[in-house]
């Protein structure tokens, strides 16, 4: 029987590298990349251990896989890090570059 591409292995391999690069856009959009990544890959995996001879293009999505749960975790540690600045500084001051110099300067204690 011929060998067929692995379904979503390639979408798979382009939401993990999207994770990665988008962990930066307040952490939500590369969670949500790296999320679903991460369900479309434990898919592929099941349907390749059933039979590895027919499918090809597994090693994208190990790769895929290992870069979603990359981007996860930088994702979810600068939802955090926003979390924090809007509970440290409130909202107001983020929006106003003068006030949040001001509270830095009082944080760093000058």
């Amino acid at each position: 029987m011929e060998q067929q591409k692995l379904p979503n292995a390639t979408l798979i391999l382009v939401f993990g590298i999207l994770s990665i690069i988008t962990c930066c856009c307040y952490g939500i959009v590369g969670l949500i990349l790296g999320i679903v990544a991460v369900i479309l890959a434990s898919k592929a995996t099941k349907l390749y251990a059933e039979s590895p001879e027919l499918y090809t293009g597994y090693q994208n999505v190990k790769i895929g896989k290992i870069l979603a749960i990359i981007g996860i975790i930088l994702s979810s540690l600068y939802l955090l890090f926003v979390i924090w600045l809007i509970s440290e500084f409130g909202w107001e001051t983020l929006q106003d570059q003068e006030l949040l110099q001001e509270k830095m300067k009082e944080m760093m204690g000058q």
